[in-house]
């Protein structure tokens, strides 16, 4: 019985392979490595699949992306990292998710004209465009030339479903059932328009004198197909949903890992897992301040390790039982981990929940909120707020590390993240769409 199993298994295998139609495939996608790492992952599981990938960013990305054996295409800005810093620093100074929506566009308003030109010119040589959901203006372009357009998204608190209203918006639970969705539904398309407004009344001149049409649906109508890069049985998530929007699994890429780095760890963590902080490329007002009082409430003689990101984490005097490393792959790190403290960025909760670690979650802006909550949802660490994590910290590695189910539920987390294959689902329903819209 086996033997017929595989048989057929294989024989599916070859059916699939002689049937795929090879697609020219242009990623694009801006910001912070939370935002470039995904798709570099996306784009080795496309070429690994026979398909021809480029990839369009800024150059700061450019070794990360041809190291990971993707074509790379120039696209502005051309600003060394310390600008970027700037930039996610005054990300975290926006009060809501809608300001913060208009300051990733305030941001790139200088070299907005230049960016939908090149793009408009790469896109003419696609079969299809798979862009970072936070730019699905260039859908309009796509559609200009009728080459096929998919947004990706690395969080679910933005897909809109009638059994949930958007993240913030409070839920009728006391009510019936058809209420609630009527609620939720009206909520959902007040941010959408909201939305519209917050970036056409920045952009819509640009767009006019390239003569393409105002943003529409961002959130409702971001494409004609959503990748969704989240676990859909881990997460907390609606069955009815427009089915443009398709789960497919988290997407994660790694840094190249240090094998001398790797003996260091060793040494300083001996036999024991030590907790970690890392806040990957969030970066904020005040380090300085902040890194003093941890300093200050850290007990001497606990070890910890911290990786100093884009953030610049550091502390004034050294101390031996606290160490601090710069850039390295999430899976070699936290091997080492008993619990992670990070910002609740999406890649960073997945190599977490992969790890098989308690979190203790950080938010500072955008949808790390919504990560902290599914931690805890999840039953697999805690959350504390950003103002007073220096003071809190130390309770937080207590309670997660000492209370053994938090540890439970985040290794039943990682056996079931092991046994999915987001990569390749979302190539999948890449290539279903495109061979779709062929016909």
């Amino acid at each position: 019985m086996t033997v017929i199993f595989l048989r057929f298994h294989l024989a599916q295998n070859v059916f699939f392979i002689l049937t795929r139609t090879n697609m020219k495939v242009l990623l694009v996608s801006q910001g912070s490595t939370g935002d470039i790492y995904p798709v570099i992952r996306l784009g080795k599981a496309l070429k690994e699949a026979g398909h021809v990938v480029r990839f369009a960013s800024a150059p700061l990305y450019r070794k990360v992306i041809e190291d990971a054996g993707l074509e790379f295409l120039h696209t502005p800005p051309d600003w060394e990292q310390p600008v970027f810093v700037e930039c996610m620093r005054e990300l975290d100074r926006q009060p809501n998710p809608i300001f913060l929506i208009r300051q990733i566009y305030r941001s790139g308003l200088s070299f907005m004209g230049e960016l939908i030109d090149k793009i408009d010119t790469y896109i003419r040589e696609h079969d299809l465009v798979v862009c970072s959901y936070v730019f699905p203006h260039f859908g309009v372009i796509a559609k200009r030339h009728n080459i096929p357009f998919a947004t990706i998204t690395f969080c679910h608190s933005v897909v809109p479903t009638p059994d949930f209203p958007p993240d913030t918006i409070p839920r009728l639970r006391a009510f019936p059932a058809p209420i609630q969705r009527k609620w939720n539904r009206f909520w959902w398309r007040l941010v959408d328009r909201i939305v519209d407004w917050a970036v056409n009344d920045l952009i819509v001149g640009i767009l006019k004198n390239k003569g393409l049409s105002p943003m529409s649906h961002f959130i409702l109508e971001p494409a004609d197909l959503s990748i969704v890069a989240v676990s859909a049985p881990l997460m907390k998530i609606s069955k009815r949903i427009d089915p443009r929007f398709q789960y497919t699994g988290f997407l994660r890429w790694q840094s190249e890992e240090s094998p001398a780095l790797e003996e260091e760890l060793r040494q300083f963590c001996g036999d024991e897992k030590v907790p970690i902080i890392t806040f990957g490329s969030v970066s904020f007002d005040h380090v300085q301040d902040i890194m003093s009082r941890f300093v200050q409430h850290w007990p001497r003689g606990r070890k910890i390790i911290i990786q100093s990101g884009w953030a610049g984490l550091s502390v004034e005097l050294s101390r031996p039982e606290i160490k601090i490393i710069c850039q390295v792959s999430h899976d070699q790190l936290f091997k080492f981990a008993s619990c992670v403290t990070h910002h609740g960025g999406a890649g960073t909760t997945a190599s977490v929940l992969h790890a098989g670690v308690p979190h203790i979650v950080v938010p500072h802006f955008g949808d790390q909120d919504y990560w902290g909550k599914e931690v805890r949802r999840l039953g697999v660490g805690t959350v504390i707020p950003q103002e007073k994590w220096p003071e809190l910290l130390p309770s937080a590695v207590t309670k997660v590390t000492e209370r053994s189910r938090y540890l439970k539920h985040a290794k039943k987390c990682a056996e079931l993240l092991a046994q999915e294959d987001g990569p390749n689902n979302a190539v999948k329903a890449l290539e279903e769409f495109v061979k779709n819209k062929r016909k």
